[in-house]
């Protein structure tokens, strides 16, 4: 084993620690875990989520059954239906550039399905999409060394003003004091987890959000003002889905297998480096720059198989696809 440290070894360690409690997550939960996911309504972009835990509700087989990738949230808040078909320009909101993404996404998860009719496409739904499917979103930020807070209060009374999530955890590696938790929301929870030993603490049980009521989006500070957005139930409910289906349909082993002799995969995935015996970032760290770096195949791994084996996500569904029935013309 080398002596040498990996490169961007601080940053090293906040990506190990983030997937650590993802996996142990998604063994000692019914959740379905994703991360790194926009966490805001007005400006999605402006607030990331470090992880997400989808906790299912009742008609989550049914959801299950549709397809195993993200269905996009402009496609079920759009006018096409499964009794009602629409102009393909017609089935999305929004400008053509935009909405096309949507649509063959929506059709490439068989949500979406085309039909001709005098000459032109339409679009309508193969199923009715199951409302009931997650019945909680938990959302958790990663600080594992506290002593280097970075913005850390501020994301968290972000997440707390707007109400997106049912609970804010805050996980962290660090022993918890009292001055630590002076300096957060109190409606915030704090996990102590050892991604060495997956032990996790509740060190402070989290508040449950009101998600069904409007919220107050933080902006960026000015100097002498905060910048809010206001956001109603409704915006607040469509963002809740988009995240749930963005989290359903990401998973959290999101990233790539580096092309390197010592790379290898971790049994639940993970991505580990034999030279330096430890789990790596492989967008920051397995390349040139890297004194160890010995170009080679990426090992395999299959992360569909994986998650479908650790979680309630299921691969390849067999799908709802069906024929318009007359009944449903009616409806």
């Amino acid at each position: 084993m080398s002596l040498i440290s990996p490169p961007h070894a601080s940053n090293q360690e906040e990506f190990a620690f983030e997937l650590a409690l993802c996996s142990h997550l998604e063994t000692t939960t019914e959740w379905v875990i994703s991360r790194q996911l926009g966490a805001a309504v007005v400006h999605p972009g402006r607030r990331i989520i470090d992880i997400c835990g989808v906790i299912p509700g009742s008609s989550f087989d049914t959801r299950s059954m549709i397809t195993d990738e993200r269905i996009p949230e402009r496609a079920i808040a759009g006018p096409a239906g499964v009794g009602t078909s629409v102009r393909r320009s017609d089935a999305i909101d929004g400008s053509p550039q935009t909405t096309e993404a949507a649509i063959e996404q929506a059709l490439a998860a068989d949500f979406f399905t085309i039909e001709h009719q005098n000459g032109q496409e339409h679009i309508r739904q193969t199923t009715r999409y199951p409302t009931g499917w997650f019945d909680q979103i938990i959302g958790i930020e990663n600080k594992p060394d506290l002593k280097r807070p970075g913005e850390l209060t501020r994301q968290l009374q972000v997440d707390i003003s707007l109400g997106l999530f049912d609970a804010v955890i805050l996980a962290t590696k660090t022993h918890v004091t009292r001055a630590h938790l002076n300096r957060i929301p109190d409606a915030v929870g704090v996990w102590q987890f050892d991604p060495d030993t997956a032990d996790r603490t509740i060190i402070k049980q989290s508040t449950e959000l009101a998600t069904g009521t409007p919220g107050i989006e933080l902006g960026s500070d000015q100097s002498d003002h905060t910048e809010i957005h206001p956001v109603s139930s409704e915006e607040k409910a469509r963002a809740r889905r988009r995240v749930a289906e963005r989290a359903y349909g990401k998973g959290w082993r999101n990233y790539p297998l580096p092309s390197c002799a010592h790379a290898e995969t971790q049994p639940d995935g993970r991505p580990y480096c034999a030279e330096f015996n430890c789990v790596i970032n492989p967008a920051q760290s397995c390349d040139t720059e890297c004194p160890a770096y010995t170009h080679a195949e990426p090992p395999r791994c299959n992360s569909d198989e994986l998650r479908d084996e650790r979680s309630p996500w299921h691969s390849d569904p067999p799908g709802v696809r069906h024929r318009q029935s007359g009944l449903d013309r009616f409806r």
